[in-house]
C-alpha cells in the first residue's frame, strides 16, 4: 500500500507570523516525511500520532514518534497547537488522550509498522496508552539498526508508594518475522534503571527484573472475612 501522507488542513486559516513559524519549525518543516500512524478529527480538534522519518538522520537516539494536537478556531480563522516527540506510539496515544482525544478513536493503523508479536505486548501497550499519566519519562533511546532495532525508555512512577518506583520499557523488533515485542521491568533506583538501559544498548544486559507488585492489605486478626456478594438479579 502507498505510504499515507498527513494533511494538517491549515491552508484556510490565518495566524500571526510567529505562530506559523513555530508550527513550521516544530512540525510542518518535515510534513512530507511524517507518516500518520493514527489520527482523529473532532470539530476544530485534530489528534495525530506520526512517525517521523527524518529522525533517523538526526541526533542519535532521538524519538521517532511525534504527537500533535491541533486546535482550530473556524470563526476567528486561527489555530494553535501542542506537540511532543515521544519514543513509543503508545506514549503518543496517552499524550493525546490526556488532551481530550477519545481512547477508542486513536487506534494505530494495523498495516503501518511491525504488529505486536504477542498478547503481553498488546496488553502493555494498552496500559501505557491508558495510564501514561501515571509516569514521568526520564530517558529514552531509539536505535533503528537493522541488526538490533530497539527502544529503551526509563520511567518514574508518580505514585511514591508504588513498589518498583522506576520502570524500564523495552521495544524490540524482530526484523525477520516483522513483529515487535514490548516488555517492562522494575527497579528500585534511577541509577539501576539507567544502567540496565545502557547495557541493553551495548548488548550486555541480563533479563529485565520483574516489577514488584503492591502487597495485598493484611486483615487484622479477629476480623471476619466479608461474605461474597452475588450479582444483582441472580437468585439461588
Amino acid at each position: 500500500m502507498p505510504t499515507p501522507q498527513v494533511d494538517f488542513e491549515l491552508d484556510d486559516l490565518d495566524a500571526d507570523e510567529e505562530k506559523y513559524l513555530d508550527f513550521y519549525r516544530k512540525v510542518g518543516v518535515q510534513d512530507d516525511m511524517l507518516v500518520p500512524l493514527a489520527e482523529h478529527h473532532d470539530g476544530g480538534h485534530s489528534y495525530y500520532v506520526l512517525f517521523d522519518r527524518t529522525a533517523t538522520w538526526g541526533h542519535p537516539g532521538m524519538p521517532q514518534v511525534l504527537a500533535v494536537h491541533l486546535q482550530r478556531d473556524f470563526k476567528k480563522r486561527t489555530f494553535s497547537f501542542d506537540q511532543a516527540p515521544l519514543p513509543l506510539p503508545s506514549m503518543a496515544q496517552s499524550w493525546l488522550i490526556q488532551r481530550g482525544c477519545p481512547h477508542e478513536a486513536i487506534g494505530l493503523h494495523s498495516e503501518l509498522g511491525p504488529p505486536p508479536a504477542d498478547e503481553a505486548t498488546r496488553a502493555l501497550e494498552k496500559r501505557l496508552a491508558g495510564d501514561g499519566d501515571h509516569y514521568a519519562m526520564g530517558y529514552s533511546y531509539t536505535t533503528d539498526d537493522p541488526d538490533d532495532m530497539v527502544i529503551v525508555v526509563a520511567l518514574r512512577v508518580l505514585d511514591e508508594r508504588a513498589p518498583s518506583p522506576f520502570r524500564v520499557v523495552v521495544e524490540e523488533v524482530d526484523a525477520d518475522a516483522w513483529t515487535h515485542t514490548l516488555r517492562e521491568g522494575g527497579f528500585d533506583t534511577k541509577e539501576a534503571a539507567l544502567e540496565w538501559c545502557s547495557e541493553r544498548l551495548t548488548g550486555e544486559a541480563g533479563p529485565l527484573p520483574p516489577v514488584r507488585r503492591a502487597a495485598a492489605p493484611v486483615r487484622p486478626a479477629g476480623v471476619a472475612k466479608a461474605p461474597a456478594l452475588r450479582p444483582l438479579g441472580r437468585s439461588r
